[in-house]
């Protein structure tokens, strides 16, 4: 019985060296919902309550009282995900009060130096618009340099590179 302990010991070694691939998690994928991480969402509801962990049982940190913020979905726990704003503050949310619709926040590190938006998505193109930092927008479409922004009273490109709301060379369709 003593020579079969060592053969059993590398058996399950070997088990678990085959088979744990198999088990692990990715973490650039959402546990629930299959789709990517991180991923941008926007705020669906105009109060949403950023609780510091996932269930009605953790304190509210943050109540959000605008619907279309763009936030980073970061983690996903059953019907919970760990959102981050363009402020940098984290925390989770119920995924119903969530909307797979694309917005955006014009230059939210900018100080008060109006954007340009223009008619094409070319450096030299007509400006049809100047937008202020922290203007929300909805996306339209990125191509992975320009992104398309339409807005109340404005319709037009503006550099990806401008926006929180759109990873560098993302397309959105």
């Amino acid at each position: 019985m003593f020579r079969l302990k060592p053969f059993f010991i590398s058996l399950m070694a070997s088990f678990v060296l085959v088979v744990s691939p198999v088990f692990a998690v990715d973490p650039t994928i959402g546990s629930t919902t299959g789709l990517p991480l991180p991923r941008f969402a926007s705020l669906k509801s105009d109060r949403v309550n950023l609780r510091e962990g996932p269930s009605k049982d953790h304190r509210t940190k943050w109540i959000y009282e605008k619907a279309g913020l763009p936030v980073e979905i970061t983690a996903e726990f059953e019907t919970w995900r760990r959102i981050r704003d363009s402020e940098g503050a984290e925390g989770w949310v119920l995924h119903n009060l969530l909307s797979g619709r694309r917005t955006a926040i014009v230059a939210p590190w900018g100080k008060d130096k109006p954007i340009p938006l223009r008619s094409k998505p070319v450096i030299d193109a007509p400006m049809v618009a100047q937008l202020m930092p922290n203007v929300v927008a909805s996306i339209k479409s990125c191509d992975g340099q320009w992104c398309r922004l339409i807005g109340e009273g404005f319709d037009g490109y503006l550099q990806q590179q401008q926006l929180w709301g759109a990873y560098p060379d993302e397309k959105v369709e």
